[in-house]
Protein backbone atom coordinates (compact mmCIF):
# COMPACT_ATOMS: atom_id res chain seq x y z
CA UNK A 1 0.00 0.00 0.00
CA UNK A 2 1.01 3.89 -0.62
CA UNK A 3 0.98 5.89 2.26
CA UNK A 4 0.24 9.55 1.71
CA UNK A 5 0.62 12.43 4.29
CA UNK A 6 0.24 15.56 4.04
CA UNK A 7 2.79 17.45 6.13
CA UNK A 8 2.02 20.67 8.32
CA UNK A 9 -0.44 19.94 11.38
CA UNK A 10 0.39 15.98 10.62
CA UNK A 11 4.39 15.33 10.48
CA UNK A 12 5.29 18.59 11.94
CA UNK A 13 3.45 21.71 14.36
CA UNK A 14 3.06 25.10 12.70
CA UNK A 15 1.33 27.07 15.00
CA UNK A 16 1.18 30.33 13.15
CA UNK A 17 -1.13 32.40 15.06
CA UNK A 18 0.90 31.39 18.46
CA UNK A 19 3.70 31.69 17.34
CA UNK A 20 3.00 35.21 16.10
CA UNK A 21 1.13 36.31 19.58
CA UNK A 22 4.21 35.06 21.47
CA UNK A 23 6.28 37.91 19.54
CA UNK A 24 3.76 40.21 19.20
CA UNK A 25 1.06 42.42 21.74
CA UNK A 26 -2.49 41.50 20.69
CA UNK A 27 -4.01 44.16 18.67
CA UNK A 28 -0.79 44.53 16.57
CA UNK A 29 -0.51 40.04 16.53
CA UNK A 30 -4.67 40.68 15.91
CA UNK A 31 -3.72 42.68 12.38
CA UNK A 32 -0.74 40.61 11.28
CA UNK A 33 -2.42 37.67 11.76
CA UNK A 34 -5.33 39.10 9.91
CA UNK A 35 -3.28 40.54 7.06
CA UNK A 36 -1.06 37.01 6.83
CA UNK A 37 -2.79 34.21 7.56
CA UNK A 38 -6.64 34.71 7.41
CA UNK A 39 -6.46 36.72 4.57
CA UNK A 40 -6.19 33.94 1.59
CA UNK A 41 -2.64 35.08 0.41
CA UNK A 42 -0.68 32.28 2.22
CA UNK A 43 -1.92 30.06 -0.64
CA UNK A 44 0.55 32.39 -3.00
CA UNK A 45 3.07 31.30 -0.83
CA UNK A 46 2.43 27.63 -1.53
CA UNK A 47 1.74 28.08 -4.92
CA UNK A 48 5.62 29.44 -5.27
CA UNK A 49 4.08 31.24 -8.42
CA UNK A 50 5.22 34.73 -6.81
CA UNK A 51 8.74 35.56 -4.96
CA UNK A 52 8.65 36.05 -1.82
CA UNK A 53 8.57 39.90 -1.89
CA UNK A 54 5.35 39.78 -3.69
CA UNK A 55 3.68 37.67 -1.44
CA UNK A 56 4.71 39.84 1.61
CA UNK A 57 3.71 43.07 -0.76
CA UNK A 58 0.30 41.68 -0.85
CA UNK A 59 0.17 40.93 2.89
CA UNK A 60 1.37 43.91 3.78
CA UNK A 61 -1.64 45.54 1.71
CA UNK A 62 -4.26 43.77 4.33
CA UNK A 63 -2.57 46.07 7.17
CA UNK A 64 0.28 49.01 5.84
CA UNK A 65 0.69 50.30 9.02
CA UNK A 66 2.14 46.96 10.36
CA UNK A 67 4.94 46.60 7.63
CA UNK A 68 7.55 46.15 10.20
CA UNK A 69 5.97 43.64 12.44
CA UNK A 70 4.70 42.11 8.83
CA UNK A 71 8.26 41.53 8.06
CA UNK A 72 9.72 40.15 11.09
CA UNK A 73 6.97 37.52 11.74
CA UNK A 74 7.81 36.83 8.13
CA UNK A 75 11.59 36.81 8.81
CA UNK A 76 11.54 34.63 12.06
CA UNK A 77 9.11 32.30 10.25
CA UNK A 78 11.50 29.31 10.44
CA UNK A 79 11.30 29.58 14.37
CA UNK A 80 7.81 28.39 13.94
CA UNK A 81 7.64 24.24 12.83
CA UNK A 82 8.36 21.79 15.04
CA UNK A 83 8.62 18.13 13.36
CA UNK A 84 6.51 16.08 15.51
CA UNK A 85 8.11 13.08 17.38
CA UNK A 86 6.35 10.42 16.20
CA UNK A 87 7.17 11.68 12.72
CA UNK A 88 10.16 9.51 11.61
CA UNK A 89 9.21 6.27 14.13
CA UNK A 90 5.55 6.33 12.33
CA UNK A 91 7.10 6.60 8.95
CA UNK A 92 10.21 3.53 9.65
CA UNK A 93 7.06 1.29 11.32
CA UNK A 94 5.06 1.65 7.82
CA UNK A 95 8.28 0.65 5.81
CA UNK A 96 9.48 -2.34 8.03
CA UNK A 97 5.77 -3.37 7.20
CA UNK A 98 6.69 -2.75 3.11
CA UNK A 99 4.49 0.33 2.98
CA UNK A 100 5.44 2.70 0.60
CA UNK A 101 5.36 6.16 2.15
CA UNK A 102 5.22 9.84 0.49
CA UNK A 103 4.25 12.81 1.30
CA UNK A 104 1.72 15.76 -0.44
CA UNK A 105 2.31 18.98 1.11
CA UNK A 106 1.42 23.04 0.39
CA UNK A 107 4.68 23.93 1.25
CA UNK A 108 6.87 27.16 0.54
CA UNK A 109 10.35 27.40 -0.31
CA UNK A 110 11.08 29.68 1.88
CA UNK A 111 10.13 27.64 5.25
CA UNK A 112 11.95 24.80 3.84
CA UNK A 113 15.70 26.53 3.46
CA UNK A 114 14.71 28.56 7.35
CA UNK A 115 13.73 25.14 9.07
CA UNK A 116 15.34 22.50 7.59
CA UNK A 117 14.88 20.36 10.29
CA UNK A 118 11.35 20.58 10.05
CA UNK A 119 11.68 18.20 7.12
CA UNK A 120 14.08 15.60 8.64
CA UNK A 121 11.43 12.92 7.61
CA UNK A 122 11.94 13.50 3.94
CA UNK A 123 15.02 11.25 3.41
CA UNK A 124 12.93 8.40 5.34
CA UNK A 125 10.18 8.54 2.14
CA UNK A 126 10.41 7.06 -1.19
CA UNK A 127 9.33 10.46 -2.51
CA UNK A 128 6.52 13.40 -2.55
CA UNK A 129 5.61 16.34 -3.96
CA UNK A 130 5.83 20.18 -2.49
CA UNK A 131 3.10 22.44 -4.23
CA UNK A 132 6.15 25.51 -4.44
CA UNK A 133 7.60 23.18 -6.72
CA UNK A 134 4.62 22.70 -9.20
CA UNK A 135 2.57 25.97 -9.24
CA UNK A 136 -0.54 24.37 -7.56
CA UNK A 137 -1.79 23.70 -4.03
CA UNK A 138 -4.34 21.13 -2.49
CA UNK A 139 -7.14 20.52 -3.05
CA UNK A 140 -6.49 21.09 -6.78
CA UNK A 141 -7.08 17.54 -8.19
CA UNK A 142 -3.49 18.37 -10.43
CA UNK A 143 -1.43 17.83 -7.29
CA UNK A 144 -2.75 15.07 -6.83
CA UNK A 145 -2.47 13.33 -10.25
CA UNK A 146 1.07 14.60 -10.47
CA UNK A 147 1.87 12.82 -7.78
CA UNK A 148 0.37 9.53 -8.73
CA UNK A 149 1.99 10.00 -12.34
CA UNK A 150 5.33 10.64 -11.13
CA UNK A 151 5.47 7.81 -9.35
CA UNK A 152 2.94 5.43 -10.61
CA UNK A 153 0.76 5.15 -8.19
CA UNK A 154 -2.67 3.44 -8.26
CA UNK A 155 -5.06 5.64 -6.33
CA UNK A 156 -6.69 2.88 -5.82
CA UNK A 157 -4.03 1.79 -3.74
CA UNK A 158 -2.95 4.99 -1.59
CA UNK A 159 -4.09 6.37 1.53
CA UNK A 160 -3.86 9.67 2.20
CA UNK A 161 -4.09 11.59 5.72
CA UNK A 162 -4.52 15.34 5.92
CA UNK A 163 -5.51 17.48 8.58
CA UNK A 164 -8.25 19.21 6.24
CA UNK A 165 -11.39 17.95 5.18
CA UNK A 166 -11.32 19.54 1.75
CA UNK A 167 -8.16 17.94 0.75
CA UNK A 168 -9.33 14.46 1.74
CA UNK A 169 -12.68 15.00 0.08
CA UNK A 170 -10.25 15.68 -3.14
CA UNK A 171 -8.03 12.37 -2.53
CA UNK A 172 -11.39 10.39 -2.23
CA UNK A 173 -12.77 12.24 -5.61
CA UNK A 174 -9.80 10.30 -7.63
CA UNK A 175 -10.19 7.18 -5.69
CA UNK A 176 -7.79 7.23 -2.74
CA UNK A 177 -8.89 6.01 0.83
CA UNK A 178 -8.85 8.96 3.20
CA UNK A 179 -7.75 9.89 6.72
CA UNK A 180 -8.60 13.16 8.19
CA UNK A 181 -5.92 13.76 10.38
CA UNK A 182 -7.97 14.87 14.09
CA UNK A 183 -4.71 14.92 16.63
CA UNK A 184 -4.55 11.38 16.88
CA UNK A 185 -1.19 10.11 18.38
CA UNK A 186 1.63 7.67 15.93
CA UNK A 187 0.37 5.19 17.53
CA UNK A 188 -3.79 5.20 16.48
CA UNK A 189 -2.68 6.86 12.99
CA UNK A 190 -0.66 3.49 12.70
CA UNK A 191 -3.79 2.13 13.56
CA UNK A 192 -5.89 3.73 11.03
CA UNK A 193 -3.37 3.69 8.61
CA UNK A 194 -2.66 -0.60 8.08
CA UNK A 195 -6.38 -0.73 8.77
CA UNK A 196 -6.45 0.76 5.26
CA UNK A 197 -4.23 -2.19 4.14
Amino acid sequence: MNVIFDIGMVLIDFYFEDFVRARLDKADADAVVDAMWKSGDWNELDKGALTDEEVLQKFISHAPDHEPQIRDIFAHLGECPRLREYAIPLIERLKAQAHKVYYLSNYFSYLMHTAPWALAFVPKTDGGVFSCFEKVTKPDERIYRILCERYSLDPAQCVFIDDTQKNIAAAEALGMRGILYTGQTGEQLFEQITEQA
